[in-house]
């Protein structure tokens, strides 16, 4: 028996029950990963593999407890991975769970935008042109409806569809709305039953993971080599192969830079989650790296620029205007003069029934307040045809029949031109409605032309909106205030050195004078007429210079993102209906509406606007180039940090000394190399002056030239003081017994110290603990004290094949390694120098 009231729609309480019951609308093909796959993942890597080798060799050397205390450490590296690994899964799959197609369900009464996992058999839903159809269901109410099945049928063809007729999940509406009850979800729907999946969420190849995947593959190369090289060197010149074995895992451990992708992945996801807490769902991952690159912002002005509040501002018939703004109401009509009460009674009429649109909404939010007791309001009539707004003709018109008369009555709204084209208006007319429009639009206000025709009952319905006898009525003008934040975030992109160019279907005066007041250049406009008629050159010339088009149809949009992309720009655009899909799809980053927007532009964008929010556009830029900073920072640091590992491997086989690093010393070092990559570099704010750099170049690499030599500069200092103050201990026999205790210790906190100067790529003597993030002290202390205890504490010690520092000496040590922040910063000063000098002319 049915639990749904075809008015009220399914009660919360039955639906939130029958979720937990038959589980969410999924086809069970998921993407998630449990704690098992986790697990397993880390038991594959190559340093859980080098760790059991080298618990192995100690074991076949007879020492089961540096083989049992080595075991301790790889429990605790899998453990730290694993939480990790389920960290990143977690923001994965909150951004899958948002990126889901939505449903506008009607619950206890009330519409609900849900997720599309969360129908639930016998939901009403509410859909429209542009949405995704999230579940087999039945319709109750069709307008106008057609549905391209293609994704089950392989036909391209709209399908019409019928009340009664099945819909079917997956499917696309191409046009008209409808009312739906779910019959089946998730695998008991046709598109379940032939096992596809609409989860298409996953870190795809872009650039940046590409040049990620040379980096590794070179230092594995690099890494490898050195370790045959030790073992050859060592058993050559000591002659204990098992001691050999032992001391290239010690050095591959180190080396392998099994960090470096997964830095790359955790950065992007974390990203990603940040700015879904910022209302930017961003669902490919890639966009991320490829905001900071951003140089041209295309952006509507409805909704994105202006506030999508739209309230009627003047009414004009035959040049008279009434300011209607602080008009008071009264239903009665009595408010508004019986000359504007037509104009405003054909403007409802041309308007939905009940109405999504913004503008709709004012007229019949004004009919409310000033003809409900008149004889202007026609509850009583039935719509029986409805004409669309198309790209060639920019009106559209309701032909109604009130069951009496002998004649329907057509009411037309639409671009001023469109509706006085239909009207056949005389030249001088023309002129001064035009006139009339323009003055209007000069305020920023958006203008529509009114008319009205009968039609005889009983003759056959016209193809076209041409073909009816329209009467011109007149003017409606509307207000749509400009976001107080706009103005800020275009003088931000214009400080970015991004330029935000406005693209609207709305008048080119309209246009300009909302340009100006966001701040956008507006100079010159461009038409979608003059557009059209532009030669491929002429149009490529015209985008470097305008910033402002005006009157532009859907697919104009294609047009322009290609012309800007030719003349090598990278162009981020916002759009929200169905034929946005192709300008968005062919952006760098095409951004979604995720309020108006229609779910095909939601998966044809890298992004989506939970609000339709200009500012979240520039906040989505900043996080882009600030990951993209801290991302290179984390490399550098990665890079240096490994530098003395290797310096401490080889030098003394070199020069015949004792081994520093064992396998579990390395254990160590990684505990303490990967938390500062991950969360020490993620969280850091970047620089002040992000918003004032140039955007970056497509071809800047993560790495260049610079920042690895960088890197080895500094893993150079680390290195040659330890390896120096190793070596000069051993040669005094008071300190020999303690030489390797000492030279660890400056080693870890020479690694810690490097933390301060590499969260910026700027130089700072005097600021390095300014900015430091909770995150930053938290793991800096962490690891002091963990140093502290391996080599102070006895069994601790012993473990780690420690003699105990005194205390004065252990605190000379200390300070030794953060005495190195200030070769640090004096490298970082070097190179800063030297990229700024000028170049020498050739001889």
């Amino acid at each position: 028996m049915p639990t749904t009231d075809s008015t009220t729609g399914l009660d919360p309480a039955v639906a939130a029950q029958r979720l937990s019951e038959e589980g969410p609308n999924e086809l069970g093909i998921s993407q998630r990963r449990t704690l098992r796959d986790m697990a397993w993942d880390v038991v594959t890597e190559p340093m859980f593999l080098l760790l059991l080798g080298a618990g192995a060799i100690y074991l076949a050397m007879g020492d089961a407890h540096e083989a049992l205390i080595l075991l301790g450490f790889v429990v605790i590296i899998m453990a730290i991975t694993v939480l990790q690994e389920r960290r990143t899964d977690n923001a994965l799959n909150a951004l899958r769970d948002l990126s889901s197609p939505r449903a506008l369900a009607l619950r206890g009464g009330t519409l609900v935008r849900i997720a599309g996992r969360d129908v639930v058999r016998e939901d009403l839903l509410m859909i429209a042109e542009g949405d995704r159809i999230p579940a087999d269901g039945t319709l109750l109410q069709a307008h106008e409806l057609a549905a391209n099945e293609s994704m089950l049928t392989g036909e391209s063809e709209p399908v019409a569809k019928q009340p009664s007729d099945k819909v079917f999940a997956g499917t696309l509406v191409v046009s008209g709305q409808g009312l739906l009850q779910v019959t089946a979800v998730g695998r008991h729907t046709e598109l379940g039953r032939i096992g596809q999946s609409l989860d298409t969420i996953a870190l795809q190849a872009s650039p940046l993971r590409e040049e990620m995947a040379r980096l590794t593959r070179k230092l594995v190369v690099i890494g490898l080599s050195l370790c045959v090289l030790l073992v050859v060197l060592f058993w050559a010149l000591r002659g204990d192969w098992l001691q050999a074995v032992l001391a290239g895992i010690t050095l591959a451990m180190g080396v392998l830079p099994q960090e470096l992708p997964v830095i790359m992945i955790i950065f992007l996801a974390l990203a990603a989650r940040r700015l879904a807490a910022q209302q930017v769902l961003t669902r490919r991952l890639n966009a991320i790296e490829t905001l900071g690159q951003t140089t041209v912002l295309c952006v509507d002005k409805t909704g994105t620029l202006t506030q999508n509040r739209m309230a009627v501002a003047a009414l004009c018939i035959a040049g008279q205007e009434l300011d209607v703004q602080n008009l008071p109401a009264a239903a009665d009509g009595s408010a508004l003069p019986d000359a504007f009460h037509e104009l405003l009674e054909y403007a409802v009429l041309a308007s939905e029934i009940e109405p999504h649109d913004p503008m709709e909404q004012a007229f019949h939010r004004m009919a409310a307040d000033h003809l409900v007791d008149t004889e202007h309001l026609h509850p009583a009539w039935s719509l029986a045809r409805e004409y669309e707004l198309s790209p060639q003709l920019l009106a559209m018109s309701h032909l109604w029949r009130d069951g009496t008369s002998a004649h329907d009555t057509v009411a037309t709204k639409g671009a001023p031109e469109a509706v006085a084209d239909l009207c056949h208006l005389p030249d001088a007319e023309r002129a001064a409605v035009s006139t009339q429009a323009a003055r209007l639009a000069d305020r920023g206000l958006r203008v529509l032309g009114v008319a009205k025709a009968l039609h005889r009952t009983q003759d056959t319905w016209p193809d076209a909106q041409h073909d009816f006898d329209f009467e011109w009525l007149g003017l409606v003008a509307l207000a749509d205030p400009l976001r107080p934040e706009v103005p800020q975030a275009v003088a931000q992109c214009r400080q970015a050195g991004i330029r935000v160019v406005m693209i609207t279907g709305d008048h080119p005066r309209t246009a300009r004078a909302i340009a100006a007041q966001a701040g956008i250049a507006n100079n010159r406009v461009i038409t979608g007429d003059e557009l059209a008629h532009m030669p491929p050159q002429v149009l490529a010339d015209q985008v470097r210079q305008v910033s402002v088009f005006a009157r532009i149809k859907p697919h104009q949009k294609l047009a322009l993102v290609e012309a800007l992309k030719a003349q090598g720009e990278v162009v981020a655009m916002t759009g929200d209906g169905v034929n946005d899909a192709p300008a968005l799809k062919a952006a760098h980053i095409g951004i979604a509406m995720g309020q108006r927007g229609t779910d095909v532009a939601r998966e044809a964008a890298a992004l989506v606007l939970l609000h339709d929010d200009f500012a979240a556009i520039v906040l989505a830029i900043h996080r882009g180039r600030q990951t993209f900073a801290n991302l290179r920072q984390a490399m550098v640091y990665t890079l240096a940090v490994h530098v003395p590992i290797i310096g401490l491997a080889l030098l003394p086989v070199l020069f015949g000394l004792p081994l520093v690093l064992a396998p579990l010393h390395i254990a160590f070092l990684e505990l303490v190399i990967d938390p500062a990559c991950s969360i020490v570099f993620e969280a850091e704010e970047g620089a002040a002056n992000l918003m004032q750099q140039p955007p970056r170049t497509a071809d800047e690499p993560l790495l260049s030239a610079r920042h690895i030599l960088l890197s080895v500069l500094q893993g150079s200092v680390v290195t040659a003081a330890v390896v120096g103050l190793y070596a000069w201990l051993l040669s005094q026999p008071a300190y020999a017994a303690t030489a390797s205790t000492a030279a660890f210790v400056v080693l870890v906190t020479a690694n810690a110290a490097l933390i301060l100067p590499s969260r910026s790529n700027q130089p700072r003597w005097r600021s390095l603990w300014a900015g430091l993030t909770p995150v930053s002290l938290w793991v800096i202390g962490g690891t002091l004290a963990a140093l502290t205890a391996i080599t102070t504490v006895p069994w601790l010690s012993g473990a780690f094949k420690f003699v105990p520092l005194p205390a004065l000496h252990w605190l000379l040590a200390l300070m030794a390694g953060l005495a190195l922040t200030v070769a640090f910063v004096a490298n970082q000063q070097w190179l800063q120098n030297a990229k700024s000098a000028p170049q020498s002319p050739p001889a």
